[in-house]
């Protein structure tokens, strides 16, 4: 029969075992930063990359007809 967890007498760990939770933890940690910081470079380099496609876009594109009527606009 079960009984709720509650009611559960803690359970005492050894020092091997608490040493080796701590061990196996401090690696959780470290992988988990790491792969972090590699999804943060590729996202760095994809938008630095999508920012350089843009501005040749913008660059090779004649000036929109937008910027002419502001200009425009402001001699008025």
């Amino acid at each position: 029969m079960k009984t709720p967890r509650g009611n559960e007498p803690s359970k005492q760990i050894s020092s091997a075992e608490r040493e080796a939770r701590k061990a196996f933890r401090e690696v959780g940690a470290k992988t988990a930063v790491s792969d972090h910081e590699i999804a943060q470079t590729a996202f760095s380099q994809n938008r630095e990359r999508l920012k350089a496609e843009r501005l040749a876009r913008e660059a090779a594109a004649p000036p929109s007809a937008t910027a002419k009527s502001r200009s425009k606009a402001k001699k008025e």
